[in-house]
């Protein structure tokens, strides 16, 4: 039955993507290969340069030249990124390695969840769709926590059969995404740069207050985001054994995935005001503790960061949410997207040069004072228009 084959393959696909293997490990694998920690930051920018290229039009293309097509491609570019990985040993072939996860990232994200409702609504089962697509994402959740324990074990033996296993695993996302049946007609979307335009501008000029929260929330992001690449450099301060770092990884994931699930609950208790504040106080706050504390306290300390994390992302894209009108609801969650890249993008080599310049402690601190300031800017900024309206 086509319905199950597509669940299955989009089940596959999800694998593909999110069992990442090489994460908990991949400081230790450019360390070994020369790299030091503003390569690594720059490698990590051009990946989210490359993801964000295709961020917004994405969708678009989706449209006009079939989920399927997408998704094929999607898993093609991101098993040939991991399988170059696992051959090169040189800063210039992991560049063109993140050009590829990147453009590979970005074609699947999307067309994934647009196929599935497609799916649904062929079947009229379109009731069903979020409880399909939580299974989805449960499975990706799942997959990228428990790939963390593997991944330690296998770079035990060596950092470069994590690679391997990792390349394997992409591939498995290609002929899944072959078997899938497409039930959306292609269509030709008239004046759809225009609109993409439109949507932007009213979205970071003409309403204030959504321009407001999706700055924020992409402080926040990419935050979070350069937090999560400063975790491995603090383990390997701490000598921590290889073994460990992808079981502190799973851990760290499931702490994310837990609190997130009490996030309405916080939501409910403080408002809306009152958590922008406590979000930006604990991220930056979190920022300072593990910059004093490059100990096994400072790990502690990361641990409340990673738990902040958990509320942080599902409010603020739920604020977005509710002020969004549904006709541009996707192309508004890719700004956000957009946004986010783009500011660690130009923040990480700044970071991963004081890293190899300084310290880490310096680094860390540095990055505190960079959230922090256009974070209180945009918190002031909302305040003030919450007062007007």
């Amino acid at each position: 039955m086509s319905f199950k084959k597509n669940i299955i393959a989009l089940y596959l696909i999800k694998v593909s993507k999110w069992f990442t293997l090489v994460m908990p490990i991949i400081v230790l694998f450019y360390k070994e290969c020369g790299l030091d920690l503003a390569d690594i930051f720059i490698l990590k920018s051009v990946y989210s340069i490359a993801m964000v290229s295709l961020e917004i039009p994405t969708g678009y293309l989706a449209d006009v030249w079939g989920r399927r097509n997408c998704l094929i491609a999607g898993c093609i570019f991101c098993f040939l990124g991991f399988t170059n990985y696992s051959i090169s040993d040189t800063f210039t072939a992991f560049f063109l390695s993140e050009i590829l996860l990147g453009f590979g990232q970005s074609l699947v994200s999307g067309a994934d969840s647009a196929l599935l409702y497609d799916t649904m609504l062929y079947y009229k089962k379109e009731d069903a769709y979020l409880k399909y697509e939580g299974r989805v994402t449960m499975v990706g959740n799942f997959s990228e926590a428990f790939a963390g324990i593997f991944s330690g074990l296998l770079a035990v033996y060596s950092l470069r059969f994590p690679f391997y296993a990792q390349s394997g695993i992409a591939f498995i996302g290609i002929p899944a995404a072959m078997a899938l049946t497409e039930h959306a007609a292609k269509t030709r979307i008239k004046n759809s740069f225009a609109n993409i335009v439109k949507i932007i501008q009213y979205s970071l000029f003409t309403n204030k207050e959504l321009c407001y929260n999706i700055m924020f929330s992409g402080v926040i992001g990419a935050a979070t985001l350069t937090m999560a690449w400063f975790v491995q450099p603090l383990l390997i301060e701490l000598d921590t054994p290889t073994s460990w770092f992808g079981i502190i990884w799973t851990i760290l994931n499931l702490t994310v995935g837990i609190s997130a699930l009490y996030s309405d609950k916080l939501d409910q208790r403080l408002g809306s005001l009152r958590m922008y504040a406590f979000i930006l106080f604990f991220i930056v706050s979190g920022y300072i503790a593990v910059a004093f504390n490059i100990s096994y306290v400072g790990l502690i300390c990361l641990f409340f960061f990673y738990i902040v994390r958990g509320f942080a992302t599902p409010i603020l894209k739920g604020y977005i949410n509710q002020i969004t009108f549904s006709e541009m609801r996707a192309t508004v969650l890719s700004i956000r997207n957009f946004v986010i890249r783009l500011m660690f993008a130009a923040m990480a080599p700044l970071v991963g040069w004081l890293h190899d310049l300084y310290s880490l402690s310096i680094a860390l601190q540095a990055t505190a004072a960079i959230i922090f300031v256009p974070g209180l800017l945009f918190l002031i900024l909302q305040w003030r228009y919450s007062k007007k309206v």
